[in-house]
């Protein structure tokens, strides 16, 4: 067979068979296609599913009718009288202390947890020392446990000291809440695990300290983790119940854990259920200026080390 009639029969055979490569091309361009629809469409529903709570108990906050059981989901009638009630109205529930309360325990608790836990994982991340990996096998273990295991002795060890009487359980809320906070240094040190030990090094050899090492490289580059623990250290106080159950004997100690909790007794829901959603929008507006605040310093990393 001749060269020119081998060309003639790989021309014909390219023609053939790209067609089915077309084919091919459009059947998968076609399978992706319906996945996005199909992926956007599940995330729609999951987010209108997960927003709708959220819309119930932002206007549920207005609602005029105070009573738990009505005939519509959303409210009628609204009215600003929840959010002014509960600021005004300290005769049954004092929510505006219990919410000083919150905010004393957590702006404590979230410096006290940074410093903490920026401590301990350094000591992990970079000094090597005979109980190191001792000291972190039995944390990690006691860290496989629940908080709610050690309830009871914590309130006796408080006891014993004197930290559970009338004024001094903000105190024993914020050293409850701070004591612990150290060991969940293994986030933060798998963090600084991915720093470069040559920029320490280089730091020594220039004439830095320890102290220095740790303030002008490790705690700029770590600036997206301490913003974590910050966040993490700001919302226990808010979130917890039980330790809070525990401690704070009256309600002048309460949180607005405990505060949101009273609300929904039967004593008082028939005239606090709508002011209970109010105190759920206030108790969040610290959270979200949180997060609004402290969000851009996600995005710093190692652009904010200064050596020397």
């Amino acid at each position: 067979m001749s060269r020119h009639s081998e060309q003639t029969i790989q021309t014909t055979t390219a023609r053939m068979k790209r067609p089915e490569s077309h084919g091919l091309m459009h059947d998968t361009k076609k399978r992706r296609i319906l996945g996005d629809v199909l992926s956007y469409l599940f995330l729609g529903v999951m987010a209108i599913i997960w927003l709708i709570p959220i819309v119930w108990v932002f206007a549920e906050s207005f609602n005029k009718n105070t009573a738990p059981y009505t005939k519509t989901f959303f409210p009628t009638e609204f009215s600003l009288d929840n959010y002014i009630t509960l600021f005004t109205d300290r005769s049954v529930l004092n929510f505006p202390k219990m919410f000083m309360n919150t905010f004393i325990v957590a702006c404590f608790v979230c410096l006290i947890s940074v410093v903490f836990v920026l401590s301990v994982a350094y000591c992990m991340s970079r000094m090597r020392f005979r109980t190191r990996k001792t000291f972190m096998n039995v944390v990690l273990v006691l860290g496989m446990f629940p908080g709610i295991m050690a309830v009871s002795a914590i309130y006796f060890i408080l006891k014993a000291v004197g930290l559970t009487s009338e004024g001094m359980a903000t105190i024993a809320l914020i050293l409850v809440y701070s004591a612990g906070t150290g060991a969940g240094f293994y986030v933060m040190k798998g963090y600084m695990d991915t720093i470069p030990t040559s920029l320490d090094e280089a730091a020594l050899l220039d004439g830095c300290t320890r102290l220095q090492v740790f303030t002008k490289i490790i705690i700029p580059i770590c600036k997206p983790m301490i913003v974590y623990q910050a966040i993490i250290g700001f919302l226990t106080p808010w979130l917890d119940f039980v330790m809070a159950k525990v401690i704070c004997r009256t309600q002048s100690n309460y949180t607005v854990a405990l505060g949101l909790w009273l609300m929904l007794q039967k004593e008082y829901i028939q005239n606090w259920y709508a002011r209970f959603a109010a105190a759920a929008v206030v108790i969040s507006i610290p959270i979200t200026i949180l997060f609004i605040v402290m969000q851009r310093f996600y995005q710093e990393s190692m652009s904010g080390s200064v050596k020397g």
